[in-house]
């Protein structure tokens, strides 16, 4: 199997190509990224010599692709290449359009100009919206996203399932929930709580806190990527979840209590407009015809993910650069009660 992984630098898409190296023999990966702020070429500098790896540098929304893929002929793309962070697409959407919904188009495009076998569009568990009650959304629930992140990628869905209908193309969509773990950017609530708690700096927590996440390991995501690319039935969408529904501050008490932090470090902040209030999927579906389910449970994941970050400041320290902070301070700066963690 030869792939194509767009994206493959980022957080997830790191850990799809290890995964694939390490479990499947003979398959070869060409990772294209564009390295942008979150997509880093450190996340995968090990493998700059290994003999099934190449990595070439490009923009999915832009005419580099086709001839890419005319030229490569994978047997599959998978595509991890988004804007991904809520937050910043409250600050401004544009990029989240062009890369996320125009981004997703030009590759399907691509794709089937080069008689690629299969697409998987990787999405997101944000294009249900907030699910209230005790409900989980399942693959044929209505789409009700509630900001541009969610909207653009909601987009790429629905413009995947066009590409099925209208040309016949072999698309499979995957829908995860929150995901947590080695190389995370740490603008995503997890490693900003762990690298903030490291360094003895506040913790900004959106309005009460209590918002609920099903957590899951990217490598328990990555591994029902890899399943849906292998079993999965073209046309159909996949949802994944772990089944657990903690609030984020209780995320945020367990990092403190790992770390041997106060909780005095917790800050209230305003929340953040459109903010919904839980995330929740069926995953019954993955189950049962990819044979999918996770492997770590939250409190050994976080563990980990907490011991990772501790181990390895030099990686996540230059990270917090002025650019970085800038938008740290634009979007945390405005202190809702001054009130510290309970």
């Amino acid at each position: 199997m030869k792939l194509v992984v767009t994206g493959g630098s980022g957080f997830i898409g790191s850990h799809f190509v290890r995964e694939i190296l390490a479990t499947r023999k003979g398959w070869r990966v060409l990772n294209v990224d564009l390295l942008t702020y979150a997509g880093r070429g450190r996340n995968l500098a090990d493998l700059a010599r290994h003999p099934r790896y190449r990595f070439a540098r490009a923009d999915i929304a832009s005419a580099a692709i086709a001839p890419l893929l005319a030229r490569e002929r994978p047997d599959a793309v998978v595509n991890f290449a988004a804007e991904s962070h809520v937050d910043r697409s409250i600050h401004g959407a544009a990029p989240f359009l062009r890369t996320n919904a125009l981004g997703a188009q030009n590759l399907l495009d691509a794709a089937r100009a080069a008689r690629v076998a299969r697409f998987v569009q990787v999405s997101t568990d944000e294009v249900y919206g907030s699910i209230p009650g005790r409900a989980r959304a399942r693959e044929d629930a209505p789409l009700q996203p509630s900001s541009a992140y969610s909207a653009s990628k909601a987009a790429a869905d629905l413009l995947a399932l066009a590409a099925r209908r209208t040309h016949g193309q072999d698309v499979v969509i995957t829908r995860c929930t929150n995901n947590y773990g080695p190389w995370q950017f740490p603008e995503k609530l997890i490693p900003l709580m762990i690298t903030n708690a490291l360094a003895n700096q506040p913790l900004p927590v959106y309005g009460d806190g209590l918002q609920r996440r099903d957590w899951i390991h990217a490598r328990d995501h990555c591994r029902g990527v890899l399943a849906a690319l292998e079993r999965g039935r073209a046309g159909e969408i996949y949802n994944f979840g772990a089944g657990t529904e903690p609030p984020n501050l209780r995320i945020i008490q367990e990092i403190l209590r790992i770390l041997g932090k106060s909780a005095a470090l917790i800050r209230y902040v305003a929340d953040r407009p459109g903010h919904d209030r839980r995330y929740a999927v069926d995953a019954a579906k993955a189950r049962r015809e990819l044979g999918w389910r996770p492997a770590i449970a939250l409190d050994d994941g976080l563990e980990e993910t907490v011991r990772w970050y501790r181990e390895h400041p030099a990686w996540w320290l230059r990270l917090k650069d002025a650019a970085f902070r800038a938008f740290y301070r634009k979007n945390y700066g405005n202190w809702a009660t001054g009130k510290t963690g309970r």
